[in-house]
């Protein structure tokens, strides 16, 4: 499975636009080879202060989100957790706000990281590619 693995805050700016196009990409792309995975995250601004539980409600109430939530965790320092330590360490790029976008291949391999400014529309492209080329290796193999 292709991956994108966001940190996700529901009081910022970029939240409107980025759930919205991370949704419709989950939408037309997942579940079988594609997954959008949201890590809400307070470090930034502190712009996801509510619990676990609050914040999923409001990213599936407001935005119809059918991509997994995880619970909020550090990105980013010492306190990051080892997934995103290891998405650092794999780009060379260190999350410094909310919503950066890390492109996991279906090894496991992280492959591009894009910022905050960064629309997922322009990422699309890259997803495209790698479901793409499960498919052919699944047709293949048929």
């Amino acid at each position: 499975q292709v991956s994108l693995v966001v940190n996700v805050a529901s009081e910022c700016g970029y939240t409107d636009s980025h759930y919205k196009a991370l949704q419709q990409l989950q939408r037309d792309f997942g579940p079988y080879h594609f997954n959008v995975l949201a890590f809400p995250c307070n470090q930034f601004g502190q712009q996801e202060p509510d619990t676990n539980k609050e914040i999923e409600s409001f990213a599936r109430k407001t935005y119809s989100v059918s991509f997994p939530m995880f619970s909020k965790i550090t990105v980013s320092g010492a306190g990051a957790i080892p997934a995103y330590k290891y998405l650092i360490d794999s780009t060379g790029e260190e999350p410094t706000w909310n919503f950066w976008k890390y492109l996991v291949n279906p090894d496991g391999k992280a492959v591009k990281a894009w910022d905050s400014t960064v629309p997922v529309e322009d990422i699309r492209p890259y997803v495209t590619e790698l479901v793409r080329k499960i498919i052919l290796k699944k047709k293949e193999e048929l």
